[in-house]
Parts: structure tokens; C-alpha cells; sequence
């Protein structure tokens, strides 16, 4: 919601709408969606969070991936600039997580190039998960079934990691 890109890009969610509204090259079909008068209501009536929405005006915008990224690279803020390095920084993860997985079954006849390509796909996963996993004591299992092989990477955080 553009309320809460507002928010992670550290800007007013008018500035949000105004880059928007400044740039309609910029955000083609898919990348942004306003919402009805009906979802908007729907959404005030079953979020609390979205209580602030009830007597505003304007209708609340939704971005999609696309529409996040493209906004980020209009938006001037330290933090927006953050946050599409963040972007940039995920999405080359996830490609190479990609090719990783890929690998892994043609490797049958290497075990330790098999191994090799297992821990690297664990150290991505980490690292794409290392902002969303919560910092305290506790262990963190992700499995991922991939047709031929399973995958399974425990990550264990100390408080404060």
C-alpha cells in the first residue's frame, strides 16, 4: 500500500503519489493498482492498521514488485536509495540461487561439486533471509523439495547476530 512504501522508503505517502502521478511512463500496467472505493472500505473494516484510511479522500494506491523498484529509482531519500540497492542486491541473489539449483542435479556424478553447489545454495537462502529471520536464540529450518533433490539448511542465530 502506498502508505506503507511511504514508510519504507522514508518519504509522505503524497510524495509516493506524486511520483506516480509525475511519471505514467513509469508505471505501466501491473506495476501499480489503485484500489475501489469497496476495497478500500474492505480494508479499513478488517485491518486496524488501515483505520487512518477511513476518512481520508484519496484512494490508496498498491505496488506490486515492479512498481516498488520503479518508484525506488524516482525517489531521491537516502533511504529509497537503500532500498533499491537492497532490491538490486536480492534479485542478483535470487538469479544465482536459480542457476545454483539448476546445477546441483547435473552434478550426480561429482559429490563434491554436488556439495559445493549445496552449501553455496544454503549461504544464498541466508543471505536472502537474513533481514526477515528474527534476532534472538533460535533456530531456523528451510526446506525446499526441487523434484530431484531435497534441500534442507538450518541457520542458527545468537541474540543480537
Amino acid at each position: 500500500m502506498d502508505c506503507d512504501v511511504a514508510e519504507l522508503y522514508g518519504v509522505e505517502t503524497k510524495r509516493i503519489n506524486e511520483a506516480v502521478n509525475n511519471n505514467p511512463e513509469k508505471f505501466p500496467e501491473g506495476y501499480v493498482l489503485e484500489l475501489s472505493e469497496n476495497e478500500k472500505q474492505e480494508l479499513v473494516e478488517n485491518f486496524d492498521r488501515f483505520n487512518r484510511q477511513k476518512h481520508s479522500t484519496s484512494i490508496p494506491k498498491a505496488f506490486t514488485e515492479k512498481g516498488l523498484y520503479m518508484l525506488a529509482t524516482i525517489l531521491k531519500s537516502p533511504r529509497a536509495v537503500q532500498t533499491t540497492i537492497a532490491i538490486v542486491e536480492a534479485y542478483a541473489k535470487l538469479k544465482e540461487l536459480s542457476r545454483v539449483i539448476v546445477e546441483i542435479p547435473q552434478q550426480q556424478e561429482d559429490k563434491d561439486a554436488q556439495r559445493r553447489l549445496l552449501h553455496r545454495s544454503g549461504q544464498l537462502v541466508e543471505d536472502l533471509m537474513s533481514d526477515v529471520l528474527p534476532k534472538q536464540s533460535s533456530d531456523t529450518t528451510l526446506e525446499l523439495n526441487l523434484a530431484m533433490l531435497k534441500f534442507r539448511h538450518t541457520v542458527h542465530r545468537e541474540k543480537g547476530e
